[in-house]
């Protein structure tokens, strides 16, 4: 478990600061998926995929975010500067992608961040969603294309 945090809970905080777009919420979700899959770790009975286990209660973690929330995120731009979040999207349209990705709908975001920012497969991105994999080509259509007008329109 601790080669499992240490080679990847930097790279599921910046997933979930992506999804949620507030550093210390990704922080916070992330370690409740690591204390998740603790708990679980004597009922498990295929101990194989653990980085997609944890993968998928991030992502459940960021929907029960949102669904406590029930408000629009602050922009990224609002955020703390010095994070290291902050300095890995330090560019104007990295900037600004990552503002637009925080306007879509929770769905079209996950679909979006899984597929390309995590670099998923559609079948993977399906099976950490809950849903088909067409459901994930549909979502993950839509959303692009609200992306591009989100952008276009800021232009």
């Amino acid at each position: 478990m601790t080669a499992l945090y240490e080679g990847h809970a930097l790279a599921l905080i910046r997933l979930a600061y992506i999804m949620l777009g507030d550093r210390h919420a990704a922080e916070d979700v992330v370690q409740d998926a690591f204390c998740g899959l603790y708990r679980a770790w004597p009922r498990l009975p295929d101990r194989v995929n653990l980085l997609g286990y944890v993968r998928a209660s991030v992502v459940n973690g960021c929907r029960s975010v949102h669904r406590r929330a029930r408000r629009v995120p602050a922009p990224l731009a609002e955020l703390d500067a010095a994070s290291a979040e902050s300095e890995a999207l330090a560019g104007e349209e990295q900037r600004a992608t990552a503002a637009a990705l925080l306007q879509l709908p929770p769905r079209q975001r996950e679909a979006i961040v899984l597929r390309f920012y995590a670099g998923l497969p559609e079948q993977e991105v399906a099976r950490v969603m809950g849903v088909s994999r067409g459901t994930v080509k549909s979502t993950t259509a839509r959303g692009l294309a609200a992306l591009g007008r989100i952008l276009r329109e800021e232009q």
